[in-house]
């Protein structure tokens, strides 16, 4: 059974139950949103203006309020980089002073090139991924867009990970793995408080990717997983089915996962389908429902204010304050 409570939502209000205080505020556990609200009709994306500005990838050394492209050390006779935020907070370490360590994001790109009738667009690349930092409104955390690679570790792919047919996830599980070893090294991440987190084939690669066996299941401290959930639909890539997807699933353990979709009811794979794979996969875990209050297929509403980011952010607090 899911490890949840159920609190009522209205539209744009939001009642928190079993609430607890922290210096964030108010921290609510375990809510879950309302079936009608989940598949009720969310508002465009356009119609709510943005207040957080992602910055542009560049190519410089990594600094404070910069994001850059880098590539880990060993690959750079590849084609393969990252994108890597460091937040205005951020301080290069000096001799001899200790410096605090930052928690991490960790994130994965949706698939691309991807267009939609309302005009939601992806185009899989790291660059353009939002998630981490609207989630952390630029502050406070180092931010990785992870690369998902073919099948050789040579180059990203845009679509899935690894090579058709068989779309091995090896060679990205090992970069992911190095990537977010080196970065906390080099850059003062704290490897005990890294959240992953993706958007579309991003959410699923959180369980595919990110629990694909126990070594990797260890680095993440909690997930935010949104629009799409291993193992609800079955894809055209090997071991996506539901039994394979549970199996993965148990690797979880006590990993806190915040899941959120677009509001959509002519969805299959919508929040409502999610809570209802989960129920049936008798694995027991700490999961958190939202709809996001928005009708869109990307990753642009955490950059505009709602109660469902508000909501996030006191989730996030909860588990990555010290």
């Amino acid at each position: 059974m899911l490890r949840f409570r159920r609190v009522v939502f209205f539209v744009l209000t939001l009642i928190v139950v079993g609430a607890v205080i922290n210096p964030f505020g108010i921290v609510g556990r375990r809510i879950m949103a309302l079936d009608y609200l989940a598949a009720a009709a969310g508002v465009d994306v356009s119609s709510v203006p943005a207040d957080l500005v992602v910055p542009e990838m560049e190519e410089a050394k990594p600094a404070a309020g910069k994001r850059v492209r880098q590539t880990l050390p060993g690959y750079q006779h590849t084609d393969v980089y990252q994108s890597l935020y460091l937040p205005k907070q951020w301080q290069p370490e000096k001799s001899g002073v200790a410096t605090s360590k930052l928690p991490v994001i960790v994130e994965f790109a949706g698939n691309g090139p991807y267009k939609n009738e309302v005009g939601d667009v992806s185009t899989g690349k790291v660059e353009h991924s939002n998630l981490g930092f609207g989630i952390s409104a630029g502050e406070g955390f180092i931010w990785i867009c992870m690369p998902l690679l073919n099948a050789a570790g040579t180059k990203n792919v845009t679509k899935w990970w690894g090579d058709a047919p068989e779309y091995n996830p090896r060679p990205t599980v090992e970069y992911c793995q190095k990537t977010v070893k080196w970065v906390c090294e080099h850059y003062g991440g704290d490897l005990d408080r890294v959240l992953l987190t993706g958007f579309s084939r991003g959410a699923i690669a959180c369980n595919y990717i990110g629990l694909h066996d126990e070594k990797i299941a260890s680095l993440w401290r909690a997930m935010v997983v949104y629009s799409h959930y291993d193992g609800v639909l079955k894809w055209g890539f090997p071991l996506s089915d539901r039994a394979a997807a549970v199996k993965r699933l148990q690797r979880l353990g006590d990993c806190p996962q915040f899941i959120c979709h677009e509001n959509k009811s002519d969805r299959s794979t919508g929040l409502n389908q999610t809570k209802a794979f989960l129920d049936k996969s008798g694995i027991e875990g700490d999961f958190t429902f939202y709809p996001t209050g928005f009708r869109n297929h990307n990753d642009a509403w955490v950059l505009r204010p709602s109660d469902t980011r508000k909501a996030l952010r006191i989730w996030l607090g909860q588990h990555f304050v010290k």
